[in-house]
């Protein structure tokens, strides 16, 4: 055997190739279920044992250097399998850098912050991993209760207490922890909810949620700032309506919806013949929310208010399924570029 396994081994340094067909075939030859290695491994089984540690070296030898070789070769030949590698025209000029742009929910998220910015609105940004207590607890979500299963999430399982926030507004539970009144904030960021992946809903998403808390804030505030956003955002003949509804950190609470952009109000398909698309949630805090965070309620007053970046993207832009946002597809990313949208 101690023969045989020299012979191999010459025959593995000796070995060229010019393609990957030849490459394939010392694969086979020595590497392959029925290879020259393989079969001395099966014969190395039944050599006596005071023979069986030398050898064994010696096989495991060949083996790596027949794998090293096959390496080697892999690195030499074009994947076209036609010439080496030295063949190539290392003068030949490169390909010419294609130039970028930033992603659409980054145009889309940085033209929010501008117009809220504009109102007076600073952004704040903190963690996406939490606790309960500032994703749930401070914004008067009490333990079972029911509204928690609307915000579904993903929790660590070593800690229950610990969790992929499902809203931003686990970022202004800490601003109103740690900064002094009034508050005036928008925050951005990414957010977790345990959703099935569709056109219209994902796992992963971006919100943009804003806070505002000082003395004598009214609906009136509320108002007036949702009416300015929805012109700025999508354009000076936006109409916008509210509709009762509920969330556990504002009572009262509203749902907002603009005009549809795409048919002016007259109905489509995209609105469903109502003339109106459903963009944020808002309404005033709730007291209780005030009191849990350390703040005077016979004093203060306030407003919140939440979107989704990719909701408000796709409204804007006429894009019908959410998961283009992930797929960083460049024939899709191009469309922002191309258009002029930076």
């Amino acid at each position: 055997m101690v023969e045989k396994i020299q012979q191999l081994h010459a025959a593995i340094v000796a070995f060229r190739a010019a393609s990957r067909e030849e490459i394939e075939q010392f694969r086979v030859n020595f590497l392959g279920k029925k290879g020259s290695i393989t079969t001395l491994f099966d014969d190395f089984k039944s050599l006596p044992a005071g023979e069986k540690r030398t050898i064994g070296q010696a096989l495991n030898d060949l083996k790596t250097k027949a794998k090293e070789k096959l390496d080697a070769m892999k690195t030499t030949v074009e994947d076209t399998g036609d010439h080496p590698r030295e063949s190539l025209d290392a003068s030949r000029p490169g390909f010419p850098a294609r130039p970028g742009s930033r992603h659409p929910l980054s145009l889309v998220r940085n033209e929010i912050l501008e117009i809220f910015n504009r109102m007076g609105f600073a952004v704040s940004e903190g963690p996406e991993i939490e606790d309960d207590w500032h994703n749930f607890s401070a914004l008067n979500f009490p333990e079972e209760h029911p509204a928690r299963d609307m915000q579904d999430t993903f929790f660590a399982s070593k800690s229950p207490d610990i969790l992929l926030r499902t809203h931003t507004s686990s970022v202004q539970v800490r601003d109103m922890e740690s900064h002094p009144l009034p508050l005036r904030l928008v925050t951005p960021g990414r957010v977790f909810r345990n959703e099935a992946i569709s056109a219209r809903a994902h796992c992963i998403f971006h919100q943009v949620e804003a806070l505002y808390i000082d003395k004598d804030v009214s609906f009136a505030d509320l108002k007036q700032t949702l009416d300015f956003f929805a012109r700025e955002f999508f354009g000076p003949s936006t109409r916008v309506r509210l509709r009762p509804s509920f969330f556990p950190f504002t009572e009262p609470s509203a749902e907002m919806d603009v005009s549809c952009s795409l048919c002016g109000g007259t109905g489509c398909n995209v609105c469903k013949g109502t003339g109106w698309l459903e963009i944020m949630g808002c309404g005033m805090v709730d007291p209780n929310v005030l009191d849990l965070n350390g703040i005077d309620k016979e004093v203060y007053s306030g407003f919140a208010l939440g979107m989704g970046i990719e909701r408000v993207a796709m409204l804007k832009h006429g894009i019908r399924d959410l998961r283009l946002f992930f797929e960083n597809d460049v024939r899709f990313l191009e469309q922002f570029t191309a258009a002029g949208i930076q």
